[in-house]
């Protein structure tokens, strides 16, 4: 996803009342009672304020942020705060995969398919994987939806054809693209929604019959979530509000008679979990960055020490990242893959 644009009139959020939803007890995809902490966190990627819980099914094993933030809390933690710090180590990790991953290698998924007449891409912000993936179909007609105006500057830069602002389970936008597409891509878009089963059916409602869902998201599975705890990367909270085990999704295409086509973790395995372990790490035992919502700031000799020692601590972040490239072809077919692509095929001729 691309990154939001600042905004400085964004109120610092006060009271857990006016950020977080009440805390539910059952499993937002199942509805399980069975539930467990799989953990609490602070937001370790962009130290704003706050502590969230992830809560696992004991049944389905859906990974959900319990209790869910607000659409206040929502908007404050995914939006850019001038002042606020952003870890540079970090955001290289995070840079140094995601185009390669979502615009490269998902669009060459879709070439055994041939050439869609036109394709909707959800969550697109700036369309960046549109105008990679038209590389691959240049006959192809691309539209965009985001919940922001970004699409609006992506249609504008000629990347998509459409923009449409708003939620796909929108009802005024879900019935402007109902049945409209061959293909509609939802790339690590569905675990940033609400409610990750109605964006899903609501893709498929935007499909025509027999066209093709292209879904890419992250596995709380994942062995290293289990062994890094809340310095896994994928989990970023508070920004990350569901994870869903492949089998689970798998099912709900399932019950809307939809074929697999393809499946697995193979070709969607981003490798950055140990680049994002070492930089996360780094960032949090050095002094504390400077914030909007410190009381205090920092002295001038503990900002100039934590650029000192972030520079420092570079070549460990670059080794980890070294190691994540060469381990990624062993890792891509076993347990410690961390995340997975589906294609399916919607039925009809």
């Amino acid at each position: 996803m691309s990154a939001p644009t600042p905004d400085a009139a964004i109120p610092v959020p006060h009271g857990s009342a006016r950020v977080h939803e009440p805390r539910r007890g059952d499993c937002p995809w199942c509805g399980s009672a069975r539930l467990r902490n799989r953990l609490r966190t602070g937001d370790l990627r962009r130290h704003r304020p706050g502590l969230f819980t992830v809560d696992e099914c004991r049944d389905c094993g859906h990974t959900f942020q319990n209790p869910r933030l607000t659409a206040e809390g929502l908007a404050f933690y995914r939006r850019a705060v001038r002042g606020a710090p952003r870890d540079p180590a970090t955001e290289r990790v995070l840079a140094l995969h995601s185009a390669r991953h979502r615009r490269r290698a998902a669009a060459r998924a879709m070439l055994p398919f041939g050439e869609p007449e036109s394709w909707l891409d959800v969550g697109t912000g700036l369309a960046r994987f549109p105008q990679s993936a038209r590389e691959y179909f240049p006959y192809t007609a691309f539209d965009g939806t985001d919940l922001t105006a970004r699409v609006e500057q992506a249609r504008a830069l000629g990347r998509v054809e459409e923009a449409h602002i708003g939620s796909l389970t929108d009802p005024a936008v879900g019935a402007r693209l109902a049945g409209r597409y061959d293909v509609v891509s939802l790339l690590h878009h569905l675990e940033h929604t609400t409610d990750p089963r109605a964006e899903l059916h609501a893709a498929l409602d935007a499909l025509r019959p027999g066209g093709h869902l292209l879904i890419e998201t992250l596995d709380p599975r994942c062995v290293f979530a289990a062994l890094f705890g809340r310095w896994w990367l994928p989990y970023d909270q508070p920004r990350r509000l569901h994870l869903m085990p492949r089998r689970n999704l798998r099912a709900a295409l399932e019950e809307r008679g939809c074929t697999l086509v393809t499946g697995g973790h193979r070709a969607a395995h981003v490798p950055h979990d140990l680049a994002g372990l070492a930089a996360l790490a780094l960032s949090h035992a050095l002094p504390a960055p400077d914030t909007p919502w410190r009381a205090i700031p920092p002295t001038p000799l503990q900002r100039r020490l934590r650029a000192v020692l972030l520079c420092a601590g570079t070549p460990l972040v670059v080794a980890a990242a070294a190691a994540d490239l060469a381990l990624a072809p062993l890792l891509r077919h076993t347990p410690f893959a961390n995340a997975y692509r589906v294609i399916a095929r919607k039925p009809g001729p």
